[in-house]
C-alpha cells in the first residue's frame, strides 16, 4: 500500500508517509497540478523526482487537500492556503509531509556511507558526542543531517551554515528525539526535533520553539 506510515503527533500535527511503487503514468492520471507546479514539473529531468513530486499530491489529496490549495514562496517554501504549515520531503522511493498548526520542518533521507565524506561540512559542535568508531555512527550523522535540513526549511534564510549556526545537542538513538539551536544573525531559535528509521530511512521533523533575543 502507498501510505507506508502515519504519525498523529498531536490534534493539530500529522506526518504521513508514502512509498512510491506507481508509475509515473499512474501518478499523472490520478493528480492534476495548478499551472505554477505543471511548469515545474515539466522542468524535472528525473522521473523519480517527478514520481515524488506527484506523491506528495497524492499525500495532500488524503488530508483533503489538492495541488491548488499548495503554494511555493520565493525561496520555495511552501505553504497552504488555509494557513497550516507544511513541510515537505523526498529521498529515493519515499515522500513525506507534515501539516501542522505548529512552525514544523521534517526531511527524509537514505542511511549509507557517503555520509560519512561530507560529514565535515555540516557537523562541527557535534563531534563532541559522536564516535567514528561506533556502530551508530552513520545513523547519528544522518540524524543530524535531517535536524538541521528540517530546521533549514523552518528558518528559509539565505546565509544560514548548518556547520557554523546549527547546534543539536547530544541524544541517543534509543531516545528518538532531541533538541537543538539556531544561533544566527544575533538571534536564537530554538527546536524540538523527533525520528524514527524506516528501511534503512530517517524520518525526521522538527519544531520551532520560544525565540530569545
Amino acid at each position: 500500500m502507498p501510505l507506508h506510515k502515519t504519525i498523529l503527533f498531536n490534534p493539530n500535527t500529522e506526518i504521513l508517509l508514502w512509498k512510491i511503487t506507481e508509475s509515473l503514468a499512474e501518478l499523472s492520471a490520478e493528480v492534476t497540478l495548478n499551472p505554477k507546479n505543471q511548469v515545474r514539473f515539466n522542468g524535472m529531468k528525473s522521473e523519480l523526482h517527478q514520481r515524488a513530486f506527484l506523491s506528495v499530491r497524492k499525500l495532500l489529496q488524503l488530508k483533503g487537500y489538492t495541488d491548488f490549495d499548495l503554494d511555493y514562496d520565493q525561496f520555495g517554501k511552501p505553504n497552504l492556503k488555509d494557513g497550516k504549515h507544511i513541510s515537505i520531503s523526498h529521498s529515493h522511493e519515499y515522500a513525506t509531509l507534515i501539516i501542522s498548526d505548529e512552525i514544523a520542518g521534517i526531511d527524509i533521507e537514505l542511511q549509507r556511507e557517503k555520509i560519512i565524506k561530507i560529514a565535515d561540512k555540516f557537523v562541527e559542535p557535534e563531534w563532541k558526542f559522536l564516535d567514528k568508531e561506533n556502530q551508530e555512527y552513520i545513523r547519528k550523522l544522518t540524524v543530524i543531517w535531517g535536524v538541521k535540513e528540517s530546521i533549514f526549511k523552518i528558518r528559509n534564510e539565505a546565509g544560514i551554515s548548518f556547520k557554523e549556526h546549527i547546534n543539536v545537542f547530544p541524544f541517543h538513538i534509543e531516545d528518538q528525539s532531541g533538541t537543538a539551536i539556531l544561533h544566527f544573525q544575533n538571534t536564537s531559535f530554538h527546536f524540538k526535533y523527533h525520528f524514527i528509521e524506516i528501511d534503512n530511512f530517517t524520518l525526521v521533523y522538527a519544531f520551532q520553539q520560544k525565540l530569545q533575543k
